[in-house]
């Protein structure tokens, strides 16, 4: 009667794990930096499966400064147009750290009313570029700034007048090992159906400037790392289809 009974045991047990995931299982990247701003939700929707790639440069200055340039190339997996993304979030190594408060901020309704040149010296942090599907290519800013209470960044294409909002945040649990600080962009949704906008098959975007802040260099990124130490970089990325990727990429400090 007991090996009846321990029998029934295990293949109810056995059932059961053929139909439920092991606990913690994930087919996708959980997200880095859940206590952000949200965004506005839109259920996901048909469309091509994304590929991905990331390289990345890190660069030491003076002070300790930093510049990190990121560089991501994005395919449909059917060699179609890619998929528009809905959030990226950019991951830095943990000896990386930042300095908002010592760089002048630009609202975002200046930019709006005024253009970038309206912005105070020293607001901008960074810059790069957008690569499309139909060959265009457009410039990008980076502008130190405050979205609501937090310290971020703000991604201008002056070329189009778009305005995208990165907010400065810690990263989450299982992420710490390899990373500190995040910086989460929203694209927030438009008048176009989500299968119908266009994502972008190449970006750069580099963050990294220096000036002079209570009698010394300071960098808006600064890293404890020495040249010649391995740095690691992510770039989670959410697509209107609900697809959640991660690539990573491992590089030497560089001098400059």
């Amino acid at each position: 009667m007991k090996a009846r009974t321990a029998l029934a045991a295990v293949t109810a047990f056995l059932s059961l794990s053929t139909l439920a995931p092991a606990a913690g299982a994930s087919a996708e990247p959980a997200d880095p930096a859940p206590g952000g701003p949200r965004r506005a939700h839109e259920p996901d929707v048909q469309g091509a499966r994304n590929i991905d790639s990331l390289a990345v440069s890190a660069t030491a200055g003076p002070g300790g400064s930093l510049t990190v340039a990121f560089d991501r190339r994005s395919r449909a997996e059917s060699g179609k147009v890619p998929a528009a993304a809905r959030r990226f979030v950019f991951l830095f190594d943990r000896s990386v750290s930042f300095n908002p408060d010592a760089f002048p901020t630009c609202d975002r309704d200046v930019v709006e009313q005024e253009g970038p040149g309206a912005c105070p010296t020293g607001s901008r942090v960074g810059g790069g570029r957008g690569e499309f599907p139909s060959g265009e290519s457009q410039d990008v800013l980076v502008l130190n700034s405050k979205i609501g209470k937090l310290p971020g960044v703000l991604v201008v294409f002056p070329g189009t007048g778009l305005i995208l909002e990165q907010t400065l945040e810690r990263v989450s649990a299982p992420y710490r090992d390899d990373y500190r600080w995040a910086l989460d962009e929203i694209v927030p949704p438009n008048s176009t159906p989500p299968q119908d906008r266009v994502g972008t098959t190449r970006f750069q975007l580099s963050f990294g400037a220096t000036r002079q802040h209570r009698g010394r260099t300071v960098g808006f990124a600064e890293t404890t790392a020495m040249p010649g130490d391995t740095l690691e970089f992510g770039l989670w990325s959410d697509f209107v289809t609900g697809q959640t990727i991660l690539p990573t990429a491992s590089t030497d400090l560089m001098e400059e």
